[in-house]
């Protein structure tokens, strides 16, 4: 499997912090006021991509990748790298969404009065996508495993 390529998700990022600042412009008066609930659930799945990349960093460290019951074993390590790679990819689509919906929110602040409502959840939202994204990144990182080593069999 491929690493995922940072300058695609910066890519996406901008696509749709583009696609959110042209819908929001045009549909803001439309929209529900946002809550919380989205934006701390993006940092909540956040934790848990973090969580997982520092049991699999101090796993393959101690040298507990297996197929022992005490021991990681190596199908959920690259189950755990393909949600890394899925947290990456949905932290930097959403997080380009809240930033796309910030840009629009920020400068109609003196003319909408909705707007100041809007400013903490959007904030939430791009941050929180931010740190997915990187979460991501670096569990997909840490569950890599390394090519066996010249003369070393793979079976």
């Amino acid at each position: 499997m491929k690493r995922t390529p940072i300058e695609g998700l910066i890519a996406a990022a901008g696509f749709f912090a583009a696609a959110a600042l042209i819908l929001v412009r045009r549909f803001y008066g439309w929209l529900e006021s946002l809550d919380l609930v989205v934006p701390l659930s993006l940092w909540g799945i956040a934790v848990v991509a973090g969580w997982l990349a520092y049991v699999v960093r101090k796993r393959r460290k101690d040298g507990l990748v297996g197929l022992d019951r005490s021991q990681l074993n190596p199908m959920q390590a690259a189950n755990f790298m393909v949600f890394g790679k899925a947290s990456a990819w949905a932290g930097a689509i959403c997080g380009g969404v809240y930033a796309g919906a910030l840009m629009y929110v920020v400068r109609k602040l003196d003319v909408l009065a909705a707007a100041s409502d809007d400013v903490v959840p959007l904030t939430v939202g791009a941050l929180g996508g931010l740190a997915l994204c990187i979460a991501g990144l670096v569990l997909e990182k840490n569950c890599e495993v390394s090519p066996p080593s010249e003369g070393e069999g793979v079976g």
